[in-house]
């Protein structure tokens, strides 16, 4: 009898056992699955210094940007390099997760989150021998001779988004399908000016022997456009959209943002750039 007890006791140790262990093996499963954060697919588009192809691979602010918030965040991203035109198409269909400084417009934000991180505006860069003569925006507008160069789907801010119109109806647009693309047409003058950042702008100039600092101009002077994160609602789980913001607010917070901009960036164009100088709020995905 004694030994039926031992052995009584020997299976209830040994069932406690797995079922301690089955339990353990439970929670650490849960705690990997709810620790898991993609893969999501992430599109850059050559920029200026925002995107670039470097000897080593692709290059530039965002580049340096999505390694940090991978770093910070845990999530994985499998990136690619794609057309602007393609991504926002991409994105609206719910065929791709992610991409870098997106322009917020109501239509955009009906199928994606954005998380601002970088603020400034468009300029204008011309021609040397169009910036000798044209000295306004108005000269600019009044001489049907004068093409602007743009690229298709790109968003300019309210202001040169009506400038373009304006001389689209008149027949004066010319349309690139990226920014690399573009900056070919306007070496091959084939345009009179073209619109960019001082992100996109930084490298034409100082690249050039012919062009310099001079021939931008400033239309706009308050028409600041921000770029964000451009996160898929669709696509993406709340949960790491709000891991991906909280990283980015993190890499606000203590400076990174603004070493990844002077990190590409002249200092002369540098301080037309603001990085990150608001909270990033947090966001409903609807």
């Amino acid at each position: 009898m004694g030994e039926n007890i031992v052995s009584t006791q020997l299976r209830k140790t040994r069932l406690s056992v797995v079922f301690q262990l089955t339990i353990c093996f439970g929670v650490m499963q849960w705690g990997t699955q709810a620790a898991a954060c993609g893969p999501y697919q992430l599109a850059f588009y050559e920029f200026g210094t925002l995107y670039y192809q470097a000897e080593n691979g692709g290059a530039g602010i965002d580049k340096d940007l999505i390694d940090e918030l991978v770093k910070r965040s845990g999530c994985k991203l499998q990136t690619s390099v794609d057309s602007r035109v393609r991504i926002w198409s991409r994105m609206e269909a719910a065929t791709l997760d992610m991409t870098v400084s997106g322009i917020a417009t109501p239509e955009r934000e009906k199928f994606a989150v954005f998380l601002p991180y970088i603020t400034t505006r468009n300029y204008v860069l011309m021609q040397p021998e169009v910036a000798a003569l044209i000295a306004t925006q108005e000269a600019f507008l009044r001489d049907s001779t004068l093409m602007l160069g743009v690229v298709k789907s790109f968003r300019h801010g309210k202001y040169y988004d009506e400038v373009v119109e304006t001389l689209r109806k008149q027949g004066r647009i010319v349309e690139a399908s990226d920014y690399p693309t573009l900056v070919r047409i306007f070496q091959a003058k084939r345009v009179s000016a073209i619109l960019g950042l001082p992100t996109s702008l930084a490298p034409i100039i100082t690249g050039s022997k012919s062009l310099s600092p001079g021939q931008i101009a400033d239309w706009s002077m308050t028409d600041d456009v921000t770029g964000s994160l451009v996160l898929s609602r669709q696509r993406m789980a709340t949960k790491d959209i709000e891991r991906l913001r909280q990283a980015l607010q993190a890499i606000k917070d203590d400076g990174t943002l603004d070493q990844i901009l002077h990190r590409h960036l002249q200092p002369e164009f540098a301080r037309l750039v603001k990085m990150g100088p608001y909270p990033v709020t947090k966001v409903t995905v609807r």
